[in-house]
C-alpha cells in the first residue's frame, strides 16, 4: 500500500462484532480472562490496550517499522529511548533540539549517569570527533527546532553501524510523510504525536518506531513497568488525525513555502530559516531526503522588542507553544521552548531573542500573509 492508504487504513479492521468502521474507544482498565493464564490478548490497558494498539500499529506502518509504542507524551517518548542505556554511557545529540530533550538530558539524566554533548551534527566530522569508547547513542533532529537545519540521515546511520551505536530520529516536523529515517538505515524514530500526527492541538502523545526487536521489547517493558501510556481516547484521537495527514502535509508544505519566500523580501527581518529556500545551507540536502520542506519557518526580527511588538499584534497567527495543527500557531522560542537552555548556547545554536518560529496551518495562506504584515508594520 501506498502512504495515504496505509494512514487510513493500517492496523484498523473493522470491528468484528459491529463491522464499526472507526476504530472504537476501548475505555476499560481490565478485561475477563476465560480461565487461568487465558485471554483474548489483553490483561490490563497499562500493558495494552486495543484502541493503543490499532494506533502503535498504524504508525508504525507509516514509518515503514515493524514495531510502535505510544506513551503518554513526546517527552516521554525521549525518556524512555534515552533509559535503555546505562549509567556511564555517553549520547552525542543535535545542538539544536527541542528545548524539552535539552531539560530533561541535563537537568535529570545526567543525575542518573548518562553523558550528553549537544554539537553541529549537520556536520559529520563534529559528530566522528566528539565520539568517545563509552558512546553508545546518537540522537538527531532533523530539521531541527527551531533553527531548522538539516542533518544527513544516511551519513548518520552508517556512522552509527560503523561503531555500533544506536542512532535515533525525532521526525516531529518532518513527520514520515515527508521523511522516513528508518529507510536510510536509522534504528529508532520517535515522534511528539501531539504534533502533526494528531493535528489538531487536541491531545498529547509520544510515539517510538523501530525494527530492532529487542529495543521494542525493552520500550513494552518500560511502558508496563513506569506507566507513561497513551490513554485510548487520545489514540482514538490521533487514529482521526493520521488519516488525513498527508492531505494537510501537502498544505502545510505549499503555504510555508509561499510564505517562506515572503518573508526573505521583508526588510524588517534579518534571517529566515526555512529548508525550502535555496539560501538555507542545507537546501540540496534537504531537497534529496525529504518529499517536501514541512510547515515550520523561523525568522529573526533583530530583538526581543521587536519580537514582542510583532508578536502582540498577530491575530489569525495564534501566540501559542505547540505546533503542527491545522491553525497557524506562532511562538518566541527564546522564552517559550527553549527558555530552559542557558542563553550563551541558545545563542550560540542561532536561538536569539528576536527569533520568532511559526508554524504554517491550512488557512488561505493570503490571510496569514496578511496577518503577518500588519505585524510587521507595528514594528
Amino acid at each position: 500500500m501506498k502512504f495515504s492508504t496505509k494512514a487510513v487504513h493500517a492496523g484498523q479492521e473493522p470491528e468484528p462484532t459491529t463491522g464499526a468502521v472507526m476504530t472504537p474507544v476501548f475505555l476499560t482498565s481490565t478485561y475477563v480472562q476465560e480461565e487461568l493464564g487465558k485471554h483474548k490478548g489483553y490483561e490490563y490497558s497499562r500493558v495494552s490496550n486495543p484502541t493503543r494498539t490499532a494506533l502503535e500499529k498504524n504508525i508504525a506502518a507509516l514509518e515503514n517499522a515493524s514495531e510502535g509504542m505510544a506513551f503518554a507524551s513526546g517527552m516521554a517518548s525521549i525518556d524512555a529511548i534515552f533509559r535503555t542505556l546505562n549509567p556511564g554511557d555517553h549520547i552525542i545529540v543535535s545542538n539544536d533540539v527541542y528545548g524539552g530533550t535539552y531539560r530533561i538530558a541535563k537537568m535529570i539524566l545526567e543525575n542518573y549517569g548518562l553523558q550528553f554533548d549537544f554539537i553541529d551534527t549537520t556536520v559529520l566530522d563534529n559528530v566522528i570527533n566528539v565520539r568517545k569508547p563509552n558512546t553508545k547513542m546518537i540522537f538527531i533532529e532533523t530539521p531541527t527546532n527551531p533553527t531548522m537545519s538539516i542533518t544527513d540521515l544516511r551519513a548518520i546511520a552508517q556512522f552509527a553501524k560503523q561503531y555500533k551505536l544506536i542512532s535515533v530520529v525525532d521526525n516531529t516536523f518532518a513527520t514520515p510523510y515527508l521523511q522516513q529515517p528508518i529507510d536510510f538505515g536509522i534504528d529508532v524514530v520517535m515522534h511528539s504525536v501531539t504534533k502533526y500526527l494528531n493535528g489538531h492541538s487536541d491531545m498529547l502523545g509520544g510515539f517510538v518506531a523501530t525494527n530492532n526487536k529487542q529495543i521494542a521489547e525493552r520500550l513494552r517493558f518500560f511502558q508496563k513497568a513506569i506507566g507513561a501510556i497513551m490513554s485510548p481516547f487520545d489514540a482514538w484521537l490521533c487514529l482521526r488525525g493520521t488519516k488525513t495527514l498527508a492531505v494537510r502535509m501537502r498544505q502545510h508544505c505549499e503555504s510555508a513555502g509561499i510564505i517562506a519566500e515572503w518573508l526573505t523580501k521583508q526588510k524588517k527581518i534579518q534571517k529566515v530559516n526555512y529548508p525550502g529556500l535555496k539560501t538555507h545551507p542545507q537546501y540540496d540536502l534537504a531537497k534529496k531526503q525529504m518529499r517536501g520542506f514541512g510547515g515550520m519557518i523561523s525568522f529573526d526580527l533583530g530583538s526581543l522588542n521587536n519580537a514582542k511588538k510583532f508578536l502582540k499584534n498577530v491575530k489569525i497567527c495564534s501566540l501559542a507553544e505547540s505546533l503542527g495543527g491545522v491553525e497557524t500557531l506562532i511562538s518566541h522560542p527564546a522564552t517559550m521552548t527553549h527558555a530552559s537552555v542557558p542563553k550563551t548556547d541558545r545563542i550560540k545554536n542561532g536561538v536569539t531573542d528576536g527569533l520568532v518560529r511559526i508554524s504554517v496551518g491550512i488557512e488561505d495562506v493570503e490571510d496569514i500573509i496578511d496577518d503577518l504584515k500588519y505585524a510587521l508594520s507595528k514594528i
